[in-house]
């Protein structure tokens, strides 16, 4: 278990916990100097069963309220400190405020100094407390009047904490570890300490360290200032880190994490739990975990809202947020993440906001997953980086949501018979607008259908379309089955003297029916017909290459992009032994068709299926 101290500066939160656990959890010389928490303090508080409860003391002072919020993500439970003789003052309002937007910890209350005031007195500051955490929230509280010169009141503060409930520990977490300190430890190395927000950690395991973005080993551990094997959720730890870990390349506010997450965040969709109220456009600084930021904030309706942020923030479902001002000297608000991947646009629209409500409001992981793939496809990393759950957990959320897979992505089953009819449909419009082409390639029609959509899984989708035949494939060029047209006598037979003299070279209409003595419009409706059904292929309006060089032209594309070359118009015409202008026919043909995209001057293999 861990709790952290909050009250105002002087109120005697460092002694009570020294009065309590004998430990001095001022550190720092000038901490000690000055008789004042400047940073975090730690101290520890043996149970007979062998349990250890850690104590974070923050520092009560305004000017270092900063480091009050990078410890207390991830507590148990919050021991508020009043002083009898001061009573309820602005860091005691500000320190329980912020306690209320990061989540409402269960709460203890110490009065302290009560050998310095009188009965009426300390009943008065009481009552003041009781007002207070009411007026937050705590309907219930327990309240200690303590001395730490008389001793009054502590070994019944101690028991009281002693007798609360350990955090149950939840199987199938992903280890998550904010880090709020790092030094060396000499014949041992980095050493890290944090709180474990999810998950459990043991001695030779890998993890993910954010600042240097590398993987490191856990040498050794210490868990409530103990040394140990394994360690959990719900402790302090201390991890001796290798693996090329140097000190100032670790700062308060990294991560250690199970796995290396995807991309951290650098705008989220939040829901706001205001104290203060906010502005459009407001700047603002943003604490999060152990890390403090700053950023802009775009109101979207009531108590949703965009943060945008000026770094980027390591961000999961329901990670909690504080806003102060960008003065920093007010606590104005709470947010909860809700989606860390807001759409450029339509952020405002009712379906939207709708829709935020819904996931604001969802109460169960598998609610929480059927909404965000309502959204758009995710992977299954992506979800067990949202919920920090192991796959084999997000793999049992997913036997109740149902959804269907396809490219390594994850998508309701009616959205997903939904898109390959939005892929029939484009293709159907596609035979009309060029009916004198074969077809089209599989990244062409992804580009027209579902130009958003990640590629793995539209190709997927056009593959279970080929599978049940309701698409077909010639030559890497994909049509509907009823796409295609057969040669009246007369152009069968025409065709017949033209098709050989396609063997090596290109053709335009006009002169191919001068060749065989043919009227041109006679020869253009025949080479338009034989295009369809994938013999020949038109690089430009009327001029016609057979499909056997089209693919000798690709094949080369082909080999270039395997030695990773692009290919430009000059490459082109010296290999093939063609003038410029018909090798930049060829090429643009090529762009227009989906085979490569132009980059400047050079061309680059983009679906490599076609032309096979």
């Amino acid at each position: 278990m861990i709790i952290a101290t909050a009250g105002h500066v002087d109120h005697g939160k460092t002694s009570l916990l020294q009065a309590m656990t004998g430990v001095n959890a001022d550190r720092l010389p000038e901490e000690k100097a000055r008789s004042m928490t400047i940073d975090l303090g730690y101290a520890w508080l043996p149970q007979d069963d062998g349990q250890v409860i850690g104590f974070i003391d923050v520092p009560g002072h305004e000017k270092f309220l900063n480091n009050m919020l990078s410890g207390i993500g991830g507590i148990d439970h919050a021991l508020l400190v009043v002083a009898a003789d001061d009573g309820i003052m602005p860091q005691t309002r500000e320190h329980l405020a912020i306690l209320q937007l990061s989540g409402q910890p269960s709460l203890t209350v110490a009065v302290t100094k009560c050998d310095s005031v009188d009965r009426a007195r300390l009943a008065e500051v009481e009552q003041q407390v009781h007002l207070l955490t009411q007026q937050l929230g705590w309907q219930h509280i327990s309240l200690f009047a303590t001395s730490t010169l008389s001793g009054a009141g502590i070994a019944a503060l101690s028991d009281h904490l002693r007798q609360l409930p350990t955090r149950q520990q939840e199987k199938g977490r992903s280890f998550r570890l904010a880090i709020d300190r790092v030094f060396n430890v000499k014949g041992c190395g980095v050493v890290v300490t944090g709180t474990a927000l999810s998950g459990q950690v043991s001695v030779g395991d890998t993890l993910w360290l954010t600042g240097m973005n590398k993987a490191v080993r856990v040498r050794g551990l210490h868990a409530q200032n103990q040394p140990t094997e394994q360690a959990h959720a719900g402790q302090r730890i201390a991890l001796n880190l290798s693996g090329g870990v140097e000190k100032e390349n670790v700062t308060r506010g990294d991560w250690l994490l199970t796995e290396a997450p995807a991309e951290p965040c650098t705008r989220v969709i939040v829901s706001l739990t205001l104290h203060h109220p906010l502005r459009q456009g407001q700047p603002l600084h943003l604490h999060h975990a152990a890390r403090h930021i700053t950023g802009r904030l775009s109101l979207l309706q009531d108590n949703l809202a965009e943060l945008l942020l000026d770094k980027p923030l390591w961000l999961t479902d329901n990670d909690r947020l504080i806003l102060r001002d960008i003065s920093a000297r007010q606590t104005l608000a709470g947010a909860r993440v809700l989606l860390l991947t807001p759409p450029k646009r339509g952020k405002r629209q009712p379906e939207f906001i709708a829709w935020l409500r819904q996931l604001e409001n969802a109460d169960s992981e598998a609610e929480r997953v059927s909404l965000l793939l309502e959204q758009r496809p995710y992977s299954l990393s992506e979800l067990c980086w949202l919920l920090q759950l192991t796959s084999g957990s997000v793999s049992d959320v997913l036997s109740e949501v149902m959804p269907a897979a396809a490219g390594g992505y994850l998508l309701p089953q009616k959205r997903q018979q939904e898109w390959q009819q939005n892929l029939l449909t484009a293709l159907d419009n596609y035979h009309r607008d060029h009916d004198d082409r074969p077809g089209i390639g599989r990244d062409h029609l992804r580009r027209i259908a579902l130009p958003n959509q990640p590629q793995t899984l539209v190709f997927d989708l056009i593959n279970a379309l080929l599978d049940k035949e309701k698409l077909l494939n010639n030559h890497g060029w994909l049509h509907l089955p009823d796409f295609s047209m057969s040669f009246d006598d007369r152009e069968a037979a025409l065709w017949q003297q033209a098709e050989p003299l396609f063997a090596s070279e290109a053709w335009w209409v006009r002169d191919l029916a001068a060749e065989l003595g043919a009227a041109e419009p006679l020869m253009r409706h025949t080479l338009h017909k034989a295009a369809q059904n994938g013999v020949i292929t038109a690089i430009v309006k009327d001029r016609y290459y057979s499909q056997a060089q089209i693919t000798r032209f690709a094949d080369i594309i082909r080999q270039r992009a395997a030695l990773h070359l692009s290919t430009g118009a000059a490459d082109f015409r010296d290999q093939l032994g063609i003038g410029r202008k018909l090798a930049v026919q060829i090429l643009e043909y090529f762009d227009r068709c989906g085979f490569t995209r132009r980059k400047g001057n050079e061309h680059l293999l983009r679906d490599s299926q076609m032309f096979r």
